[in-house]
């Protein structure tokens, strides 16, 4: 039976599909060429390519070096004249970028990460020449010693406030050389930090292991095996099925997680294990010096700055401090280690009487696999048996029921209103008691080993802001992505999810 939850979802979806393209058909004339460009209340994932990171990335730099120089001549020590124009400045830029961003992370390629490298120091430039205006400074520190201050609201001061701590962290109160010197750390960073992360990626999709004895991969689960043989099948091995093979594993966390629990081959277990930690690590794909550089114009960073050294620079901003951090790290771990220990004693018991012959010296290629044994036979629970009860719609249905529960929202599907970048990324809406949107979220579930990081994570990709309203009254209502590296479905099946993964 369908439920008339799903029914109410089904026909949300397909009213919000057709606002969508309503809305393209009427705007499509109106459209800049370059998509970076346009107006967009969503922004337009599925037709940016790389081709147009470097004209589009370059057009808005200008015109919002145009917008800041505005600003520089017109700024007033007010909220009006000063955090509202800076706020569509600073926004334009996050949000482009972001999409850009974010592309890089879930649609990977060599072409884009050229594009985007292109025009990186130029983006690095204006946000140093935005964050070091000496008028915008000058304007803020006005504002909070003038009459409007007792005016503005708490957050309001707590924005003002900011925006002063962070300008002397990027470096406006530094001498003109000293300055320099800064800027010329900060672009280095951000190269290093885009070259680090792209090695990652270069290194876990260079990988792959291709099994076609069956023995080699004895002990893993049918969904493993049936991911395993898909992977084959893209591969070009057109034959392979989950029962005969061949099998292609890779660092992709379902695949690897699977070897690391379940393989009985320890050979194997070792040669997966290190291959995922040592990721970049050698040859034409090496971050060790990358780690090195960075280390050392951190600390470079630091000390222009007026700080002992980086951790202390990253804890300006935050309401916790280095002492308070490591007080709450030794709470933690002495509380911890003592059943640390002695579960570590009980893995080793287990294997050797299992006739491990590792069981003394187990390594960390043999910790997974022992746990996941002596769990089995402790609490008789399969995490493979669990696969059936946690397909993902079943766990997304469960989790915004609970959301409903707990704080009286409504999560519904509006697939069709923004444009996403995969065939697998749904749309939701999030809506209040009385039926009013309030945000959206995209979610992108499963892993795609050849374009995607690994990891999970969540990003701003619009804020809430008044003063950015399309309509000028109501308030434009924040967007976010959710991006995980979930099993994907094998064949026809749905994603069936591990305990751990639904966690």
């Amino acid at each position: 039976m369908v439920s008339t939850t799903r029914i109410a979802l089904s026909r949300s979806a397909r009213n919000h599909r057709h606002r969508y393209a309503r809305h393209r058909s009427l705007s499509r004339k109106s459209f800049p060429s370059n998509p970076l460009l346009r107006d967009f209340e969503f922004p337009p994932f599925d037709v940016v390519e790389a081709k147009h990171v470097r004209p589009g990335i370059l057009a808005l730099l200008k015109k919002l070096e145009g917008d800041l120089e505005e600003l520089e001549r017109t700024v007033e020590p007010s909220w009006p004249k000063l955090v509202e124009p800076l706020e569509k400045i600073v926004d334009r830029l996050t949000v482009v970028w972001g999409m850009i961003n974010h592309l890089k992370g879930v649609k990977d390629s060599a072409d884009l990460g050229a594009a985007i490298k292109e025009v990186q120091e130029e983006k690095v430039k204006f946000q140093l020449r935005l964050r070091q205006s000496k008028p915008v400074y000058n304007a803020f520190k006005a504002l909070q010693e003038s009459p409007d201050w007792n005016v503005l609201s708490d957050a309001q001061k707590r924005i003002v406030e900011n925006q002063i701590k962070e300008a002397v962290l990027n470096g406006i109160a530094l001498e003109d050389g000293k300055r320099e010197e800064f800027n010329k750390i900060e672009q280095e960073l951000d190269k290093l930090s885009k070259k680090f992360g792209g090695n990652v990626r270069a290194a876990t999709k260079k990988f792959e292991k291709l099994i076609t004895d069956k023995k080699d991969i004895e002990g893993l689960p049918a969904t493993a095996l049936g991911l395993a043989a898909q992977r084959a099948v893209s591969n070009g091995h057109a034959n392979a099925t989950p029962d005969n093979g061949p099998w292609v594993i890779t660092l992709d966390a379902p695949s690897f997680m699977a070897v690391m629990k379940h393989a009985r081959n320890r050979a194997l277990r070792e040669e997966i294990y290190r291959a995922d930690v040592t990721q970049a690590s050698s040859g034409d794909i090496d971050n060790t010096l990358i780690i090195d550089q960075i280390l050392k114009l951190r600390l470079e960073k630091a000390k222009l700055l007026g700080y002992n050294n980086y951790a202390e620079v990253s804890m300006a901003m935050k309401m916790a401090t280095i002492d308070e951090a490591e007080e709450l790290l030794e709470k933690l771990r002495s509380a911890s280690w003592d059943a640390a220990v002695q579960d570590m004693e009980d893995i080793k018991h287990f294997a050797k009487s299992q006739g491990a012959a590792e069981s003394d010296d187990l390594s960390h290629w043999d910790i997974n696999f022992w746990s996941e044994r002596l769990r089995e036979l402790k609490y008789d629970i399969n995490e493979e048996e669990l696969r059936p009860y946690f397909s993902l719609p079943k766990v997304m249905e469960g989790l915004f029921n609970l959301a409903r529960t707990l704080f009286g929202i409504e999560i519904e599907a509006a697939d069709g209103l923004a444009p996403v970048w995969n065939s697998d990324v749904r749309f939701y809406c999030v809506k209040d008691s009385s039926g009013k949107p309030i945000a959206y979220f995209y979610f992108d579930p499963y892993s795609r080993p050849s374009e995607k990081r690994g990891g999970a994570w969540m990003d701003e990709v619009v804020g809430r802001s008044r003063v950015l309203s399309r309509d000028g009254a109501s308030a434009r209502l924040p967007v976010a992505h959710m991006v995980c590296n979930f099993t994907p479905p094998v064949g026809t099946k749905p994603s069936l999810m591990t305990f751990q993964e639904v966690l």
